[in-house]
């Protein structure tokens, strides 16, 4: 689930540490969580076997893991600017709207003031200056605002990821990946392009591969976890399951605190369906299962 990075109430060389920090990225970390545990419905497995192993797919994962595990920051305080060290390292490498419509890094008065514009950049020094802006919007596609965001994100990746990775091939693959999840984050820009909050988070490029999932497999089974049957492992084709989690994207919109940058996810899933339709005639029909595919023996509607 992309995530907008809740902007940081503290004042930069005005206000100190003593407004916790922590306090912050708790309550962010708790909407994200809170959400992906609500979530409408859950895929556990698809009756769509491979070819070819997933490579990129797994390295993908792989980054994204070693990335929040390893890189993302998750206690300590950066003195020189008064926020938590996870708020400081989302600030330096995630897409910033803002950012992106001025080309350049944000500064303190921007983020103090929520106000995107040159005169709130006028004697106001950048916070980080040596910051590539355009590289940011592919860095954010490997950071995640928790373990749960985490391993909502990369299980919606397995599952439909090695279809669509073993369809167009490893390096097609990778370029679009980074298209569908470049296209995520121009939707979100495009909503609110003065935004000074960071945008995290893998799910808008996920989405992309959704959207082509359900072009070119849509009667796939997949086992479904769904919330509103408390949670019982049921049988769904995949374009009932992915219509229900893009129907889902919009009832998330009318949640103010959701933190949830739902418009990434609609423009992803769009660019990827685009891409798949595009694509149809030029690569054929998905190959056909070199075996047939064995269900599990559990769920149900089998």
């Amino acid at each position: 689930m992309t995530t907008r990075g809740e902007a940081a109430t503290h004042q930069f060389g005005i206000e100190t540490a003593a407004h916790s920090d922590a306090q912050i990225t708790r309550r962010w970390d708790f909407w994200v969580d809170r959400y992906r545990a609500t979530g409408m419905v859950i895929p556990l497995h698809d009756d769509n076997p491979t070819q070819r192993f997933a490579y990129v797919t797994v390295a993908i994962i792989a980054i994204n893991v070693f990335v929040y595990f390893f890189l993302q920051p998750h206690s300590g305080v950066d003195r020189d600017l008064g926020i938590s060290k996870d708020t400081a390292f989302t600030y330096e490498h995630a897409a910033i709207p803002c950012e992106l419509h001025q080309g350049e890094p944000i500064t303190v008065r921007e983020v103090n003031t929520s106000d995107c514009n040159a005169a709130a950049r006028a004697d106001s020094r950048e916070i980080f200056p040596d910051k590539n802006v355009w590289l940011a919007v592919l860095e954010s596609m490997f950071m995640h605002g928790s373990i749960l965001h985490l391993a909502g994100n990369m299980l919606f990746l397995w599952i439909f990821g090695n279809n669509v990775e073993d369809h167009l091939g490893h390096i097609a693959f990778i370029v679009f990946y980074f298209f569908v999840g470049a296209a995520a984050m121009g939707a979100h820009y495009l909503a609110d392009p003065g935004s000074t909050e960071p945008v995290i988070g893998a799910s808008g490029a996920i989405a992309g591969v959704m959207g082509a999932y359900l072009v070119w497999w849509p009667r796939a089974r997949v086992l479904t976890v769904i919330a509103l049957l408390l949670f019982i492992p049921v049988y769904l084709p995949a374009a009932v399951l992915l219509a229900i989690w893009f129907g889902s994207q919009f009832v998330t919109s009318f949640n103010p605190n959701s933190n949830v940058a739902w418009l990434a996810h609609v423009g992803g899933f769009i660019a990827g369906a685009g891409v798949a339709l595009a694509l149809r005639g030029l690569l054929g029909p998905p190959r056909r299962p070199v075996q047939p595919a064995q269900p599990p023996e559990w769920g149900w509607g089998r």
